[in-house]
């Protein structure tokens, strides 16, 4: 089983529902983290309201602030956008995903980074599922 962390700025938005789909896609197999490197106080609505469109609500997370403990625990971090924030652990394999930050988007572009984020989640745990 394999450990995935997930991380942008406010862990708003493009992770928390990275770390949603990919929990759904791995289904048990593998787990997923999530955090930032600046949390906001709640998950983005128009977030929230897009990952309803596929039966997922995050309205109940928080955001998380990301912490050498919490990327330690990772066999792989995915960073979305925190550049030199995101701590370097040697060792750990690094991912970037270069995604628009959904934050006051209008939907179709929330629904759209949606679509390519659970694209690339599909390929991570097929990519996971092989090793």
């Amino acid at each position: 089983m394999a450990s995935v962390l997930f991380v942008c700025l406010h862990n708003a938005g493009r992770s928390q529902m990275s770390a949603a789909l990919f929990e759904r896609e791995a289904a048990g197999r593998h787990c997923a983290l999530s955090a930032g490197t600046t949390p906001a106080e709640r998950v983005h609505p128009e977030v929230v309201e897009v990952m309803l469109e596929l039966g997922i609500d995050l309205s109940g997370r928080r955001p998380q602030l990301l912490t050498r403990e919490l990327a330690e625990q990772a066999d792989v971090v995915v960073t979305m956008g925190c550049g030199d924030e995101c701590p370097y652990i040697p060792g750990k394999r690094y991912v970037d995903w270069d995604l628009p930050d959904p934050k006051g988007r209008p939907i179709a572009e929330v629904r759209a980074t949606r679509e390519e984020i659970a694209r690339r989640v599909r390929a991570l745990v097929e990519e996971l599922d092989r090793r």
